[in-house]
């Protein structure tokens, strides 16, 4: 039986509120990063008010998050984006596909009712070791 792992970095975010969960898990060669909002590590708010500011700093917490597991961004291999409003997907988009290198992930994107913190865009994801 394959051992779980916790993953924690102090580089991003911690869990939401103190929720019950961790940053990421890692299971043999993948590991599972939780959903991740803009929040700046140093201010403890997000990023920007605009969906492009806060995909930057998702990305960023992602790449940090998965450094911390022995992965990367260039080893996502399945994403989930949750956006408020299907309207940011262009711009959202133009950040993340900077980020996720020319062999991008396969990835959903789901419009939804309501984010923590008044967030427009959350993102998870799944990567290779």
């Amino acid at each position: 039986m394959a051992e779980k792992h916790v993953i924690r970095t102090d580089k991003a975010p911690g869990p939401f509120q103190g929720a019950p969960y961790n940053q990421a898990i890692r299971v043999d060669d993948l590991v599972f990063v939780a959903g991740q909002l803009g929040i700046n590590l140093d201010t403890g708010a997000l990023a920007g008010a605009d969906v492009a500011a806060q995909t930057e700093q998702i990305m960023a917490n992602l790449g940090a998050i998965l450094e911390a597991a022995g992965s990367a961004l260039d080893k996502l291999v399945k994403t989930t984006v949750f956006l408020m409003d299907l309207e940011d997907f262009a711009a959202m988009n133009e950040v993340y596909a900077q980020h996720v290198g020319d062999r991008p992930p396969a990835r959903s994107t789901i419009q939804v009712s309501g984010l923590p913190s008044g967030a427009l865009v959350e993102i998870e994801a799944i990567a290779h070791v």
